[in-house]
């Protein structure tokens, strides 16, 4: 039941419920057949019959939609969105829950158009389906859902790092997403770190441990790294960069305080921790190439965009890249709510309605 359920979610996108009362009904009678002794193939035999008559008649009942009628998309869409509410409240949690499916509901008017439009523009003459991993939705609390919007343009999940005091507004945007670290490099597994001993004055090397015993050496090492990360931050910005996407490390630090402060230096907006699965939409979207190594840093690498701005909205800091040259055909839909449940609930009832539209797409 539960793999059904995740199949018509995945085909559909509703209809989960639905599909697994039918199935039980299902299975009441070919039981009810069993016990009288007809044979199980018999049964499945009978059923795909049946599949097949039930789907020829379904098709006649239907009625072609047309996908530059958008009140009849509308209507779909309405539809899948109105049927998420919950009807048996029982204990308070439920009752909190019920709440907030209602509430989404109640909105219906607001999400259909959007799920609409933001499959539409990712139709084409020639299309017979619409992958759902170019609508990607950013989850932000605050505001309320009638405030959720189809943006124009990309919206980032992560915030402007402001820590070290760079810019939070850059306008004439030359956009770079790398997925290398600006930070010191750390020893290798088999290498352990430098140890200080500032006892005796001397410099020894034991097996692969290095100890450094001398004021002027550990000069000279931090003198090192920090012209390790100048020269890479030179780098970038030879390369007219002006807004730094930086993916997330598991290895160490992708942005450390020092290389932070001269990004401020040379006017550089950052945005770090962006994730993994992130990179492949975002460099779509931006008309960018990911940059995993600083020797590869070039300008023809770098995605355009008129403003690049963190903005304050509503209690909430939302990252948008507007104006953008060579956009992919993709879309970013901000979806907000008041807290978690509401923001979760918005997002599952948009990409239910998104796939409703889907479908018609690839019945059209």
């Amino acid at each position: 039941m539960v793999d059904l359920s995740a199949a018509q979610d995945i085909e559909a996108g509703d209809g989960t419920t639905s599909v697994v009362v039918l199935a039980g009904a299902l299975l009441g009678a070919a039981e009810k057949m069993l016990e009288k002794g007809i044979h199980p193939t018999i049964v499945a035999e009978s059923f795909m019959n049946a599949s097949t008559k039930a789907v020829g008649y379904l098709t006649e009942m239907s009625t072609p939609v047309d996908l530059n009628d958008k009140a009849s998309l509308l209507r779909a869409a309405s539809t899948s969105l109105n049927s998420k509410v919950v009807i048996f409240p029982a204990l308070e949690l439920s009752e909190l829950i019920c709440n907030i499916f209602q509430i989404v509901s109640q909105y219906s008017s607001t999400l259909a158009p959007i799920a609409v439009a933001a499959v539409s523009r990712l139709v084409t003459p020639t299309s017979s389906n619409v992958d759902l991993r170019d609508i990607r939705v950013v989850k932000k609390i605050g505001g309320t859902i009638e405030d959720t919007e189809l943006v124009e343009g990309v919206v980032l999940n992560q915030n402007v790092v402001v820590s070290a005091g760079g810019p939070t507004r850059v306008e004439k945007a030359k956009i770079a997403i790398i997925q290398f670290q600006l930070s010191a490099p750390k020893p290798d597994v088999c290498n352990p770190p430098f140890l200080f001993d500032l006892s005796p004055l001397t410099y020894s090397q034991m097996d692969n441990t290095v100890v450094i015993n001398d004021y002027r050496l550990m000069d000279k090492v931090i003198k090192e790294g920090r012209q390790y990360i100048l020269n890479l931050c030179k780098k970038i910005k030879k390369a007219n960069c002006n807004v730094l996407l930086i993916q997330k490390s598991i290895l160490r630090d992708a942005v450390d305080d020092l290389s932070l402060n001269y990004l401020k230096r040379l006017n550089i907006l950052v945005v770090k921790d962006v994730e993994r699965d992130e990179i492949e939409f975002l460099s779509k979207s931006l008309g960018c190439k990911p940059i995993s190594d600083i020797e590869a840093f070039t300008e023809d690498k770098l995605g355009q965009a008129d403003l690049v701005e963190e903005a304050s909205d509503m209690g909430m800091k939302v990252v948008r890249i507007t104006g953008i040259k060579n956009r992919g055909r993709t879309v970013s839909i901000l979806a907000t709510g008041s807290n978690n449940l509401v923001v979760d609930e918005c997002e599952r009832s948009l990409h239910d309605a998104l796939c409703v539209v889907r479908c018609l797409v690839k019945k059209k």
